[in-house]
């Protein structure tokens, strides 16, 4: 399993979405909202897993799920995914969450956590990954 460097978070994972945090993206206290961010990482790890299913995919776990620190309106999202574990109709996806400080230009990671992925046939049933 590979684990991206802390340092350079582009050294281990690709880029696979990258997005600006909104007003109406935040909590109560002004935080962006948990759940925004896990589903931005959701869409992020769905674009990755379908690419190598070469097809439809769904989210059937979230593993390991670690909100490091806050993220702020104006920050930029990016997230970076890799491959972790493949099934024989399943994909396990690594994402990172990386923020990059709307004021400061700071890159810090801000949540991490694995996706677990099923590819789908056309009658919507789990497919072999290489039947895409």
């Amino acid at each position: 399993m590979r684990k991206a460097s802390e340092a350079n978070p582009h050294s281990d994972g690709s880029l696979y979405l990258r997005t600006i945090a909104m007003p109406a993206d935040t909590n109560p206290d002004g935080d962006i909202f948990g759940g925004w961010l896990m589903s931005q990482m959701d869409l992020a790890g769905a674009s990755y897993a379908r690419l190598v299913a070469g097809g439809r995919v769904v989210t059937i776990a979230v593993d390991g799920f670690v909100f490091h620190k806050p993220m702020m309106v104006g920050d930029e999202l990016n997230c970076y995914c890799w491959e972790i574990k493949r099934g024989r109709t399943s994909v396990g996806v690594r994402v990172e969450a990386w923020v990059r400080r709307r004021y400061t230009g700071v890159e810090e990671k801000v949540t991490e956590g694995t996706f677990t992925f099923v590819a789908l046939g056309d009658d919507r049933k789990a497919r072999p990954l290489d039947q895409g």
